[in-house]
């Protein structure tokens, strides 16, 4: 079992949804590198469950620092997180442990690590994890801020409503994205977000569940960033963002969309801005052969509808090997795409400092910015 990613850094999570806690270790990070609490707690308060929207669940999320960190700042050594789970159902649980949840990995579990799993509420699978690794990447959000780069994600799509796009002009780029880290649903149409928050509360009030799509867009990031094939950009923050749950597909640039055009229209014409070299159009999402070529980083993930859902499903009573009917209760979440946009934007905070780190070595954590001329 690997609960470890990364290679110049590394991030390590633990713990279980009904466990006392679970936590994140980063290594990696140069000693004096800032770890901002404040900014921290904010980056989690984005995360937690809010009204009719979210699950009844709610934690304090107060992240406790068990190493790594002194006045302030990293030492240079592991960096641990802990977060107390305190608000824990178990018995709800109970009585349909023997029945296989349609849509999560009750089954694989199983298969995997031959029933000594913690099953209640997801276990080690459950999105309760997500909240270290928002803890963790925190830091590298700040850091990278202090490097000039923005990240930032919204509600692309939810429930079949589609947000406004991101824009094409750089300044009002910039704009959009500080708006919607200072969002709690973020959106850059408020009135999309009125819909939004009605199709949830509808499919909740129907014992159901929504997805959709987050688009994630990055500001400065230096061209050279990534390797041609394995560790590319694509393949290194892929493999992070379908590490959240219920991620089922991940896109860059134009993505899918490239199917039904040519060469013509899909390649980005070179130009000159001053000293830097540009592209005219971005439908690669700034990056060529698996390395950043210096513009906008544009990316999608589809998550699948909550699969925690209160109607009554077809399944499996594992135990006396016979089909069943299960009707889950508890609390659940109707839609994470609110909640998850967060988890995204540290995911790829994450990944890009790793690639950097590999790129500049643990230089580039202690310098001011980087040369992009």
């Amino acid at each position: 079992m690997s609960d470890t990613y990364g290679k110049s850094v590394t991030l390590t999570i633990f713990g279980e949804s009904h466990g006392p806690a679970v936590g994140a270790t980063v290594t990696g990070l140069a000693p004096g590198v800032p770890v901002d609490m404040e900014f921290m707690r904010g980056q989690m308060e984005k995360r937690r469950a809010k009204g009719k929207i979210s699950t009844s669940r709610t934690e304090a999320d107060a992240v406790r620092v068990l190493s790594g960190v002194y006045r302030g700042a990293a030492t240079g050594t592991a960096l641990t997180l802990v977060i107390e789970n305190t608000n824990t159902r178990s018995g709800d649980y109970t009585k349909t442990e023997e029945l296989l949840r349609p849509g999560h990995a009750d089954y694989t579990a199983h298969m995997k690590y031959g029933g000594h799993q913690d099953a209640r509420g997801g276990g080690h699978f459950s999105g309760r994890l997500t909240a270290p690794v928002v803890a963790a990447g925190s830091i590298f959000t700040k850091l990278l801020q202090t490097k000039g780069v923005a990240i930032a994600t919204h509600l692309a799509q939810c429930a079949g409503i589609d947000d406004a796009p991101f824009s094409g002009d750089p300044a009002r780029l910039k704009e959009q994205l500080d708006a919607l880290n200072a969002a709690d649903f973020a959106v850059l149409d408020p009135l999309r977000a009125r819909a939004m928050t009605q199709a949830i509360e509808a499919a909740a009030a129907e014992g159901d569940s929504v997805g959709g799509i987050l688009e994630t867009v990055v500001l400065g990031l230096p061209a050279g960033l990534g390797e041609p094939f394995f560790g590319s950009v694509e393949s290194t923050l892929a493999a992070l963002l379908f590490s959240i749950p219920a991620v089922k597909g991940v896109e860059f640039g134009l993505g899918f969309g490239f199917a039904g055009l040519t060469g013509s229209r899909a390649n980005d014409a070179f130009r000159m801005q001053g000293t830097r070299v540009v592209t005219a159009t971005n439908h690669n999402g700034g990056v060529n052969g698996g390395i950043s070529n210096g513009m906008p980083l544009v990316l999608r993930t589809v998550v699948k509808p909550t699969p925690s859902i209160y109607k009554v499903q077809q399944t499996v009573d594992f135990a006396a090997k016979r089909n069943a009917t299960l009707q889950i209760s508890g609390r659940h979440d109707p839609c994470i795409l609110h909640r998850a946009r967060v988890v995204q934007d540290s995911l790829v905070a994450f990944g890009l400092a790793d690639l950097c780190g590999q790129h500049f070595g643990t230089a580039w954590q202690e310098g001011t910015a980087w040369n992009m001329d």
